[in-house]
């Protein structure tokens, strides 16, 4: 698959709670006290996707495969971290692999659950992550250099870019930009800005923890970490890792009962999916058959061969065209054939820019 979004955040904030509720087990031990995680635990989830069901149902298909996308839940981050604090440096190595990160942060009081700073502020909470990150991407420029400065007296054409760019981005990120932030740069340099590997170059999405009576409300602390995401263009959403944690030990039934006890239509974890899919600007496209309805996952962007190749990798080698039609068109002319009698289904190339919703029957030779 491929993307997968990391989750982090300071000891004790409901990471790996929230972390079990998604993988809906104990896979990721959840405890009260810091450093809890050492090694992170990786797993992966469905993205609720409505459109599946309903497409589903039209064709009357005997199985239904949602598209997935990974988390990886991360140890905490303290003060420091980029100084090795609390196994910092290693556990900063974890959050480089991951293609975006969601950011839980704590918005709730509870006296039996510490908090490592001695007090609830998710604010202060973000700025020193967020700090930790950027001085660790700060490290690694210096050490970039220093090895850029070698190759480029050895006359290496690419060095020298690399080494320009490094010079030009370092006083900028020094006065606390991080690397998502910087706009002065043309696509070369934003394209070799990604070969740095630098983790605020990952787009962020906020995840403010709630107790479970705030969930509909908010409070505060919301209010403030939803401005702050507006401000940085990043992503936000609410979840309460006490009401998943329940949630995840009752049975399907039971589950549907409790989430309408609480006035919700649907668990809060679905929204941090959601959101982080959105997040990695991923879209969804479906093939729909009698066999199976499956929901895949594509980069928003990518070209109708390249989609196939999701599929196999032969469907993108011997790609001819793509018969496509609209989910709004295939719900509306209830299937396949109605939409094909509607003059619905079209006919695209190797050119085609795939749409979010699209439904595929790739032709190919090979």
């Amino acid at each position: 698959m491929g993307f997968n979004c990391g989750i982090i955040g300071m000891p004790n904030v409901g990471k790996s709670t929230l972390f079990n509720a998604l993988m809906r087990n104990s896979q990721a031990e959840a405890a009260n006290y810091p450093f809890c995680t050492i090694e992170p635990n990786t797993g992966r989830v469905a993205v609720p996707d409505l459109r599946l069901d309903k497409l589903a149902k039209i064709a009357d298909s005997a199985k239904l495969i949602y598209t997935q996308l990974e988390f990886v839940d991360i140890a905490g981050l303290v003060k420091d971290a980029s100084k090795g604090e609390g196994l910092g440096n290693q556990f900063l190595a974890h959050i480089r692999e991951v293609d975006a990160i969601a950011h839980v942060l704590r918005c709730f009081e509870d006296e039996n659950i510490t908090h490592v700073e001695g007090s609830i502020d998710p604010m202060r909470d973000s700025e020193i992550i967020e700090t930790e990150l950027l001085l660790a991407d700060l490290e690694s420029l210096e050490k970039q250099k220093i090895n850029l400065e070698k190759k480029v007296r050895g006359n290496e054409k690419e060095a020298k870019l690399k080494l320009s760019l490094v010079e030009k981005i370092h006083p900028e990120m020094s006065k606390g930009k991080p690397a998502r932030e910087l706009i002065e740069l043309d696509s070369e340099e934003s394209s070799i800005l990604q070969e740095f590997n630098l983790i605020t170059t990952k787009p962020i999405l906020y995840v403010c923890n709630l107790s479970e009576n705030e969930i509909k409300s908010g409070n505060k602390f919301t209010e403030l970490i939803r401005s702050k995401a507006i401000d940085n263009h990043s992503g936000f959403t609410v979840v309460s890792a006490q009401i998943e944690q329940e949630l995840s030990l009752l049975s399907e039934d039971d589950r549907t009962d409790y989430l309408k006890s609480m006035g919700l239509n649907e668990p809060t974890l679905n929204r941090l999916i959601r959101s982080g899919y959105e997040l990695l600007n991923l879209i969804s496209f479906f093939t729909v058959g009698p066999k199976e309805a499956h929901a895949w996952t594509a980069s928003n962007g990518v070209k109708a061969p390249q989609a196939a190749g999701k599929i196999h990798t032969d469907f993108e080698k011997g790609f001819i065209r793509a018969e496509t039609i609209s989910y709004d068109d295939y719900i509306k002319f209830n299937g396949e054939n109605g939409a094909k009698e509607a003059g619905k289904m079209r006919v695209e190339g190797s050119d085609y820019l795939v749409k979010d919703g699209d439904i595929f029957n790739f032709r190919f030779n090979v």
